[in-house]
């Protein structure tokens, strides 16, 4: 299935409005990430890098944290990208990112985890590593200077793939998360997404979505229980954080999972 054209929403016109205007364009497709050139990598992911030390974009009293969660095929990277462009016409800075990633450093950690066979330990170790130089150098830097930080998956995605569907030992992920992400700003010296969009798609319509998108990485590969864990994971994930876990429905028309994003995030964060 190819992706839908590039389609910007419609901007707010100003603050006084209470809602984000216009919807992605076309059905919902697997994320682009994998499959994006070098060229796009570079020049849209690890763009923050960059902006840490130079950006032009007038700075907000208060920075965003929000993540993108779940399993490919379920439609994230269109949302995403149509959240960054509402919030662009707003006059904000944003800073899209995506996990594993966002740095130098940890792009070629990414490029080792989707190449390589390792077990789950391996895998945590890895993701926490790259997750680490991406909190210091690009995510908490950009947070102080105001900017709304957009990343595609974070912990709770470790949580879900490592933890759920490799079925590792989640205290151990728990220790690795309290060490890499303690940050004595942020509430109970956690640094986590004030907001987390969980798009809930069953693993059988997500495949087919990726299948019919582009050949699947090392994770992909894995069977359909596999997934049934992650999702199940994600699940347990979001009734523990209730405060910042929003479930959106993405086995839905593009322009209705579009209404259920701009509406969580106008519930939940003050614009």
């Amino acid at each position: 299935m190819s992706r839908p054209p590039d389609r910007r929403p419609d901007s707010l016109p100003d603050s006084r409005s209470n809602r984000f205007a216009g919807s992605p364009s076309g059905s919902s497709s697997g994320s682009a990430f994998n499959s994006a050139p070098d060229s796009v990598t570079k020049g849209v992911y690890l763009r923050g890098e960059a902006a840490v030390k130079a950006t032009g974009a007038a700075a907000s009293p208060c920075g965003h944290f929000i993540s993108f969660e779940g399993i490919d095929g379920a439609g994230k990277s269109t949302h995403l990208s149509a959240l960054a462009e509402a919030f662009r016409a707003r006059h904000r800075e944003v800073l899209v990112t995506r996990e594993p990633g966002g740095t130098a450093l940890a792009e070629q950690l990414r490029a080792l985890f989707l190449q390589h066979e390792m077990d789950a330990l391996t895998e945590a170790l890895l993701v926490f590593a790259g997750r680490r130089d991406h909190l210091n150098t690009v995510i908490a830097p950009a947070l102080a200077r105001g900017a709304v930080v957009i990343c595609d998956r974070f912990s709770d995605a470790t949580f879900a793939y490592q933890g759920g569907g490799r079925g590792f030992d989640q205290a151990v992920l728990a220790q690795l998360e309290a060490w890499v992400q303690h940050d004595a700003s942020a509430p109970g010296g956690l640094r986590q997404p004030e907001l987390t969009l969980w798009f809930d798609l069953a693993p059988a319509v997500a495949a087919a979505r990726r299948a019919a998108a582009r050949p699947p990485d090392r994770l992909e590969r894995e069977d359909s229980a596999f997934f049934e864990r992650v999702r199940a994971a994600y699940a347990q994930r979001a009734a523990l954080a209730t405060s910042r876990f929003v479930r959106i429905d993405a086995d839905q028309p593009a322009a209705a999972v579009w209404a259920q994003v701009q509406a969580a995030v106008l519930a939940r964060l003050p614009l």
